[in-house]
């Protein structure tokens, strides 16, 4: 079995505190856990435009979403009739990327879709 290793802070504590040989006014050092906190999360969200094919936005969801063809024209219908919907919950570096090369796929292919993030 390998051990951890566990980064530790350590924390110095000074003032009217008696260590074990009684003595006065000592330092006391106490180990205390770093605060982590997970990463904000995005959700990264398909417009609804009148001129993008609706078989263009399911080929994009399957293509950068990993999506089958089910739920990709679950969505598609969903952007259509709502204007908007939700391709997935990424962290910010890779929702930044989806939304970058959707639109970049999207202009190439002569297609105004947009594409954008929002904090989930």
């Amino acid at each position: 079995m390998r051990k951890r290793r566990v980064a530790r802070r350590v924390l110095v504590v000074m003032g009217e505190l008696t260590d074990k040989q009684g003595q006065e006014g000592s330092v006391s050092v106490q180990a205390a856990r770093p605060k982590l906190k997970r990463p904000p999360m995005y959700k990264v969200i398909i417009l609804n435009d009148d001129y993008t094919p609706m078989d263009f936005v399911v080929m994009i969801l399957e293509k950068f979403f990993a999506m089958n063809r089910e739920k990709a024209t679950r969505i598609m219908l969903q952007v259509h009739t709502r204007g908007a919907g939700v391709c997935g919950i990424f962290s910010r570096d890779i929702a930044e990327t989806k939304v970058a090369q959707v639109e970049n796929y999207s202009r190439q292919h002569n297609h105004p879709l947009k594409c954008t993030m929002e904090v989930a």
